[in-house]
């Protein structure tokens, strides 16, 4: 059946998905809210939140996290589907691509979201009544949606069109100015041409990335991006950010991720340096004349930082640090660490933190930490590779007392709090660009591979996981820009910026998950990119926050009254 036929054929259901998500939307906010009472309920005594039974409920809380991040992205797309229509560019692929993402992640909600592959929360989890959980189903415009949003004819349309567009970078418009698409065909075309064809052989070798493509981001202004131009960046906005960061990670997730150390250390800066720190540090961050690298996580503490214990004692004019930090990315050709430690051991938790700015010099894989009172070994991993990760050693590494940032003790953990809803988002952005990655090489082998006498992708199951794919890929997408535009108007986005990271990490692991499963056996062979896609979608999930500390902050601030 030809393309148009198929749509016709979507067509002649008369489905206004748009209109019947705005209705659906606003069933969704209140149950939403009646979701957050139930639980907030259960959790409470006296009024206040006990932290014994957030964490005795915490099927509860953490699914009470993904039931918000759904209703987010079905909020999100009725709004880029409103904001595209506006702009008379509302066509086929992306009316099809909200009418499907509403109607899935609608029924998930009504029957179940995956938080991961074993786990799957339902309202009743939520301590919802009955009678409650019956009126939303008995919803007309719930109904009309779940009957005919992910159908198989919308499905089979969809996966015509995508194929019509020949393996695009995006599936559908993303809604981006002029302004930003041009930006995107210029990171495009940098990554076509001195990424993508060496990423497979970088991450076979676990070799870095060569410095030659360091410098060709410095030239593009990727490390820049968001700085202020009196500090010699670019001042964009943090949707700039995430649409670079997405086609970079498209090509490599590696190269996508040399901006994150540069994003975290700038915003540290920023926010808290002092004005001769600024003037010192962010031109050179900015040009790349300076790599930075985020010196935080400690064997045995992970995500609890308020048991950090590596020390930093005034000593005259100088910080001398001991202590041991892990799972640390790119330290070894770093120039300078934002390095937590605790300077005030009387200080029990967070409130004893600082944040050093501690110079190094560069080094090598024969001698990686070539300064007195550092050690280090390297940590051999699966995926994200090319930057290379590192367990570090201090012993008397000295630090002068004027690179404390902000000039005084126990604010570290305030500054790195606020570095962490730009880091989320960034992290968000990549996982999508992991996923478009996994679509696409899924797609190509689809089509290529022929079994039966037909490509691949002529089968129904094949085509829906590609359609699916592009659905989730475009919900992360929009969730992950909204909470861009909220940073860049200066409100409050640690909720916002979690639940794209949230979702983003699991559609990227789900997307390359898939894209290996097309490829069968294929897909288990290290010479196939799939299989670093899938190693590399996998780390989504843990850094910048583990998905289950990433529901249990979401929930808390649910909880805690939040409106996003």
């Amino acid at each position: 059946m030809s393309t148009s036929a198929v749509l016709r054929t979507v067509e002649d259901e008369h489905l206004d998905a748009v209109a019947l998500g705005r209705e659906v939307g606003s069933v969704l906010e209140k149950l939403l809210a009646e979701a957050t009472s139930a639980v907030r309920a259960r959790v409470s005594e006296g009024g206040r939140l006990s932290p014994a039974l957030l964490d005795a409920e915490q099927r509860a809380t953490h699914g009470l996290a993904w039931l918000a991040t759904y209703v987010f992205g079905v909020r999100e797309l009725v709004h880029y589907a409103d904001r595209m229509a506006e702009m008379e560019r509302f066509g086929a692929t992306e009316r099809l691509l909200v009418q499907i993402g509403l109607g899935e992640y609608l029924a998930q909600i009504l029957g179940g979201i995956p938080m991961s592959q074993g786990e799957t929360v339902r309202l009743e989890d939520l301590f919802l009544s009955p009678e409650t959980l019956a009126a939303v189903r008995g919803e007309p415009a719930v109904a009309a949606l779940l009957r005919g949003g992910n159908t198989a004819a919308a499905r089979a349309a969809l996966a015509a069109l995508i194929r019509e567009a020949h393996g695009a970078t995006t599936i559908g418009d993303a809604g981006l100015d002029e302004t930003m698409e041009a930006m995107r065909s210029e990171i495009r075309r940098f990554v076509e041409a001195e990424v993508a064809p060496h990423a497979h052989e970088w991450h076979l070798e676990n070799a870095y990335i060569p410095m030659e493509i360091i410098q060709g981001l410095a030239d593009l202004g990727v490390f820049g991006l968001t700085i202020p131009e009196e500090y010699g960046g670019l001042g964009l906005p943090k949707e700039a950010m995430c649409l670079v960061t997405e086609e970079l990670s498209r090509g490599y997730i590696g190269v996508g991720s040399l901006g994150t150390r540069s994003e975290i250390a700038a915003e540290l800066i920023l926010g808290g340096g002092t004005d001769a720190q600024k003037e010192k540090y962010l031109p050179k961050i900015a040009s790349g004349e300076i790599l930075p690298t985020a010196v935080f996580t400690e064997p045995n503490t992970g995500s609890d930082l308020a048991s950090l214990r590596t020390r930093a004692v005034k000593d005259g004019a100088v910080y001398k640090v001991n202590g041991n930090k892990t799972w640390i990315t790119h330290p070894v050709r770093a120039d300078l660490m934002t390095l937590l430690v605790r300077t005030d051991p009387a200080e029990p938790g967070y409130k004893g933190l600082s944040m050093l700015l501690a110079e190094k010099p560069r080094g090598s894989d024969e001698e990686p930490f070539p300064a007195a009172g550092m050690t280090g070994g390297e940590i051999e991993v699966l995926g994200y590779r090319g930057m290379k990760e590192y367990e570090i050693g201090f012993d008397g590494f000295e630090v002068p007392a004027e690179q404390l940032l902000g000039g005084v003790e126990g604010q570290g953990f305030k500054q790195l709090m606020n570095t962490f809803e730009a880091a989320r988002i960034q992290t968000a952005a990549r996982a999508v660009g992991v996923a478009q990655a996994a679509m696409e090489v899924g797609l190509r082998y689809a089509e290529e591979r022929i079994q039966f006498g037909k490509p691949l992708i002529a089968f129904p199951r094949v085509a829906d996981k590609i359609v699916m794919m592009a659905v989730e890929i475009a919900i992360a997408r929009q969730i992950t820009y909204f909470a861009a535009r909220a940073k860049d108007e200066g409100r409050r986005t640690d909720l916002e910026a979690g639940m794209s990271k949230l979702l983003g990490a699991r559609v990227a692991w789900a997307a390359a998950d898939n894209a290996l499963q097309i490829h069968g056996g294929n897909g288990f062979a290290l010479e196939y990119p799939v299989s670093r896609l899938l190693c590399d979608a996998r780390i989504l999930n843990i850094f910048e926050g583990a998905a289950e500390i990433q529901a249990q902050v979401i929930a808390r601030r649910l909880l805690e009254g939040a409106r996003n």
